[in-house]
């Protein structure tokens, strides 16, 4: 399901790699131990009952993997893997190994062409946001990535890029969220000498479920074709601020959902970066997202964030995040809820997060989330609330 901030979003991030290693080139081993708990782990409404009679859960974790980080002249390679079993305390038919593999060469031929070429394979636990289940439903996400940059003037360049992204899910009863989803861009930017960058993005997406979806008697093809034109900004308004973009119109078309969904569409970011310890962060948003459901086609989704974050020493950092998004549906064509009003919740998420790098090798990491939705009482979507606290350990050999 489509949401900015979901359960497999905020559990994954405890297995993001330390930021300890990415100071050296070369190869890196790495292992972590970790702890977390949940008071509604499974994001089950206000209105009924947990699963089991039980809402919370704790779960251990260990994770370990390489690092590896090599430039050669002007070629560089990164590469990760990454292993993460977790196990929890009560829902133990969850229990999982989670499965990340990235690689990337960032190459360049000569001093005006250069890109990016890549891969990447993960597998999670999927969000329970929006999905009402106790069973364990892993996601595997495939990617291949091409981008392409030509400076053929100090001050102009042009880029083009292609990927491919696919997504699985293990539960029968989700399979038909299955999805394969090409994308291919041509963007053309401005690049004075200050090192801003202003451009034109034009973006053609194309989706593909290979699987029907099963709405009363029928069974639904949900392919769409989505194009984007959109301004693309980052620039640097002063020594300590900068605003970064993409901004623009975007039509989608989905025949199964009723057609045509289209509008303004981007985000809009403010860094500030004062000669402090803290920065801070805000951006606003608004996007059409697709929402696998029975009667839901696509969300419009407008949200702001506000984040700080404060080097407290040498050796410990603290980032909080607050963030609001807004969730309106469309309603699928022939639905019995076609121009019912209220079609519509909220997602609000606030996170405090420190690290303390201990030594060169040795991280330790401590956080908490608070994550509510508002519900939607038409759409059968109940508030519900939760809250989450985790500590982790890595070492990087």
């Amino acid at each position: 399901m489509q949401t900015s901030k979901t359960l497999a979003l905020l559990i994954g991030a405890l297995f993001a790699l330390p930021a300890l290693a990415q100071q050296d080139e070369g190869f890196h081993p790495y292992a972590g131990i970790g702890w977390g708990h949940d008071d509604n782990l499974l994001r089950v409404p206000d209105n009924l009952p947990g699963f089991d009679n039980t809402r919370s859960d704790s779960w251990k974790q260990g994770v370990a993997g390489f690092y590896y980080d090599h430039t050669w002249s002007r070629q560089r390679v990164l590469l990760q893997t990454r292993l993460a079993r977790v196990d929890y305390d009560h829902f133990k038919q969850l229990n999982y190994t989670g499965k990340n593999l990235e690689g990337t060469w960032y190459w360049q031929l000569g001093n005006h062409l250069s890109g990016k070429l890549g891969t990447l394979f993960d597998e999670t636990l999927a969000p329970y946001t929006d999905f009402y289940s106790d069973q364990r439903n892993l996601r595997t996400r495939r990617r291949n990535f091409f981008e392409g940059a030509w400076r053929f003037h100090p001050s102009w360049q042009a880029k083009t890029a292609f990927a491919k992204d696919s997504w699985t899910y293990e539960l029968n009863s989700q399979r038909f969220n299955n999805r394969t989803e090409y994308a291919s861009e041509l963007e053309g930017d401005y690049v004075p000498a200050n090192g801003s960058t202003i451009g034109l993005v034009y973006r053609h997406l194309n989706g593909r479920y290979p699987n029907g979806y099963p709405f009363g008697f029928l069974i639904v093809n949900n392919d769409y074709k989505q194009d984007e034109l959109k301004a693309r900004i980052d620039w640097l308004l002063t020594g300590t601020t900068t605003l970064q973009g993409l901004v623009g119109y975007a039509r989608r078309d989905q025949p199964s959902f009723g057609g045509t969904t289209s509008g303004a569409n981007g985000r809009v970011s403010l860094l500030y970066t004062p000669r402090g310890k803290v920065t801070y962060t805000a951006s606003v948003w608004q996007d059409f997202a697709p929402l696998e459901s029975t009667v839901v086609s696509t969300t419009l989704n407008k949200g702001v964030s506000l984040g700080a974050t404060w080097s407290a020493s040498a050796k410990i950092k603290v980032d909080a995040l607050a963030t609001y998004e807004r969730r309106s549906y469309d309603v699928r064509a022939g639905s019995a809820l076609q121009g019912a009003s209220n079609l519509r919740d909220a997602l609000r998420t606030a996170s405090l997060n420190a690290v303390w790098q201990v030594t060169r090798k040795v991280e330790v990491s401590t956080g908490v989330v608070h994550q509510s939705r508002s519900g939607s009482a038409v759409l059968g979507l109940g508030a519900f609330k939760s809250n989450m606290v985790t500590l982790n350990a890595s070492l990087v050999f």
